[in-house]
């Protein structure tokens, strides 16, 4: 699993960069609860592929469909 300091700064800018590409999303929104759990999951990772794991937490979160949020 890759080291918690990966996968919160993976989790973050996921979350920025979603939400900047997404205006009507708030910060409190359950989305971001989701993305945690998506990601923490277990990425089986390398050292400081933080940008890898965001990458695949805004795939996730593109194809969440909006009534389930």
């Amino acid at each position: 699993m890759a080291e918690a300091g990966t996968l919160r700064t993976a989790v973050d800018t996921a979350w920025s960069v979603f939400r900047a590409t997404h205006s009507e999303v708030d910060a409190s929104d359950s989305r971001r609860c989701l993305l945690e759990r998506h990601l923490y999951a277990g990425w089986e990772v390398r050292e400081g592929d933080a940008e890898e794991i965001a990458s695949f937490g805004l795939a996730y979160l593109t194809r969440l469909p909006d009534d389930e949020c």
